[in-house]
């Protein structure tokens, strides 16, 4: 299983290296010379190269659904849960 992390997340490819995924950075893959500047160029990658992608683009996220791809959408509303809950310890 590859996975393809959207820039907003970009690191969080090094933490599923390290937990044993096959793990990419779509801001790392760019310095590398790929194009993926558009929502369209990312999806398009990780469909040609059978990846995952995760990411928070509520945009890319509908667009992998409606294509039957596999995505994982960082939803902000359960990211703020977290937030709040983590607040109540201070």
């Amino acid at each position: 299983m590859k996975i393809l992390v959207d820039e907003m997340d970009d690191g969080m490819d090094e933490r599923l290296i390290q937990l044993g995924y096959d793990a990419y950075s779509v801001k790392k893959l760019r310095t590398e010379g790929k194009k993926l500047h558009t929502d369209y160029s990312v999806i398009n990658y990780a469909k040609e190269n059978d990846m995952i992608l995760i990411t928070r683009d509520t945009e890319s996220g509908q667009a992998c659904e409606e294509n039957g791809l596999p995505c994982i959408l960082l939803d902000n509303n359960e990211i703020f849960k977290i937030v709040t809950e983590k607040l109540k310890n201070f």
